[in-house]
């Protein structure tokens, strides 16, 4: 028996849902020889204040298992606002000027909006 048989009008409903894509910050810095000791001993307390807030999912560097001088960082956020909050985190503004003072020769990272993600395989 169908909805309208039943005594129930046949109503369409529609939803707005709003998703919000989820973010990656994905790249590597290139560090003068011999620096990245000094990198990682410096990037510790904003990476562990980082993993403390809303939205964060993974913030890690890591260093290259190839080339002593290259770092790599992976970051996944829930959304924009929430990779744009952390960017005004008191943290942040520690850690720029934590790094101002390291050998950072050149840096290439990039910021990709995720609109769909499923398992590998």
């Amino acid at each position: 028996m169908g909805v309208a048989a039943r005594g129930v009008p046949e109503t369409t409903v529609l939803l707005a849902i709003t998703v919000k894509p989820m973010v990656i910050v994905a790249g590597s810095l290139r560090m003068q020889p011999g620096s990245r000791a000094r990198f990682f001993e410096k990037v510790v307390p904003m990476v562990a204040a980082t993993l403390e807030e809303p939205g964060c999912r993974v913030y890690a560097f890591t260093p290259d298992p190839d080339d002593p001088d290259l770092i790599r960082l992976y970051e996944l956020w829930d959304h924009q606002e929430a990779l744009e909050q952390h960017f005004a985190s008191e943290h942040m503004a520690a850690w720029k000027e934590r790094a101002a003072s390291l050998p950072i020769m050149s840096s290439d990272i990039m910021c990709y909006t995720v609109t769909d993600a499923r398992p590998l395989g």
